[in-house]
């Protein structure tokens, strides 16, 4: 009886594990790699909102073509009156149709000012997806980044305690001062800080991540290297400043803002109304046709304000196009220079840190040997610490100029256009 509750009571445990097995993997997840990040963007907020902005130009720019609804007033005269005098024998009764009509080319204005709204929009749509890549891409590769700061601190951590086991194996046996291996201590306890800073650090990134994907559940890593995908693609170029996408929206904002100048411009013309209409007396045989004009008379509003502020809006965006186009032109001269520099920092940064291992490596013998203070064991394997965090400084600083260079070009970091 004991056995077969036993064996309830494992199965019981079992199925308890295998419902919780979900939800546990649930809350852990690596980030699928980035491209298809980018492909499944079609759902998050941030480019919803873009498209949100086109479909509302397209709206606006249907609109504009619908014309003027006609107006039916019906007219009662005489109606109610003094009998004696046959007052209601002059009744009448009019049915009367009023037609706006746009006068000056209101409307074309208007279809025209309607699409280069869209046009506007769908340049910002565009600008926008590609800024959305670009800064997916630098939250993918600040976790990747973070990951390698939390591995360099790692193998730091690792020769610190084998520095302390060291010192402490020398202090016993009568070689070193008890000084050594408190600074051995001191020194595991500070590469012990910087570990616990550079998780810290990793938490950030890749909640800046999940964020900006718009996952629910928090990436825990990352399941691709983007950075060793960048080292196997070069830059290519040239590149040119005015089919940046940044130009593209200055130049639709303008042509946007110069539309609405001729709309404005136009409403200043006054309309007129046809009517056109049955009027039927009572003691007349049959009913009379009715028709006029009415002529708005432009005494007070003339649109002046409102051509105005179009005119210093389209001042302003003219300024704006002229500030873009000269910073696009900027950054196309001094991209190349900035990936040329990147990469031979990186180089550096590498020579530096071959000669930072060797450094450490001859500083353990020796002291091993004990030809050398444990002072200077340290201050190698900090050094070596520093050439490592150079490394990866350097290699950020290559994908930051080659993502910039990217986007320069209309392209995501991998290389493919932005739709």
């Amino acid at each position: 009886m004991n056995g077969h509750r036993g064996r309830q009571r494992a199965f019981a445990l079992l199925g308890s594990l295998a419902a919780l097995m979900p939800a546990g993997a649930a809350w852990s997840q690596s980030a699928p790699p980035y491209a298809q990040l980018l492909r499944q963007a079609g759902d998050n907020p941030r480019v919803t909102a873009l498209d949100a902005d086109v479909a509302r130009a397209q709206g606006l720019a249907q609109q504009a073509r619908a014309r003027l609804n006609p107006s039916l007033s019906v007219y009662a005269e005489n109606f109610i009156g003094d009998r004696t005098r046959n007052a209601t024998d002059q009744q009448q009764t009019t049915f009367q149709v009023d037609q706006p009509i746009e006068l000056g080319g209101k409307r074309s204005a208007r279809i025209a000012a309607g699409e280069a709204g869209v046009v506007a929009a769908q340049a910002r749509g565009l600008d926008g997806r590609l800024g959305y890549a670009t800064e997916l891409a630098r939250a993918y590769a600040g976790a990747e980044i973070a990951e390698r700061r939390i591995g360099l601190a790692e193998a730091n951590l690792e020769a610190a305690s084998g520095d302390l086991k060291v010192a402490r194996a020398l202090v016993e046996a009568g070689k070193e001062a008890r000084l050594r291996q408190v600074q051995a201590e001191t020194e595991l306890n500070t590469v012990q800080a910087d570990l616990e800073d550079a998780r810290a650090q990793r938490t950030v990134a890749l909640a800046r991540l999940s964020a900006l994907v718009g996952s629910v559940t928090p990436f825990t890593g990352v399941s691709e290297s983007l950075l060793d995908r960048l080292e196997a693609r070069p830059a290519s170029g040239p590149v040119d400043p005015l089919q940046s996408t940044a130009v593209r929206v200055a130049d639709a904002e303008r042509e946007a803002a110069a539309r609405q100048v001729a709309v404005q411009q136009r409403l200043a013309i006054p309309n007129i109304t046809a009517q056109l209409g049955v009027r039927q007396v009572r003691l007349a045989s049959g009913p009379a046709v009715v028709a006029g004009v009415a002529i708005p008379l432009p005494f007070f509003d003339r649109n002046k304000g409102n051509i105005a502020a179009a005119q210093s809006e389209l001042q302003g965006a003219e300024a704006r196009a002229a500030v873009v186009r000269l910073d696009a032109e900027a950054n196309a001269r001094t991209a190349g220079a900035l990936i040329g520099a990147a990469d031979a920092r990186a180089a550096a940064a590498a020579r530096t840190l071959a000669t930072a291992q060797e450094a450490y490596r001859l500083a353990r013998i020796a002291y091993g040997a004990g030809k050398s203070p444990l002072i200077e064991l340290i201050a190698a394997r900090r050094n070596l610490g520093l050439a490592e965090g150079v490394v990866v400084d350097a290699t950020a600083a290559r994908f930051n100029a080659r993502i910039d260079f990217a986007r320069l070009q209309g392209l995501t970091i991998t290389g493919e256009p932005v739709q």
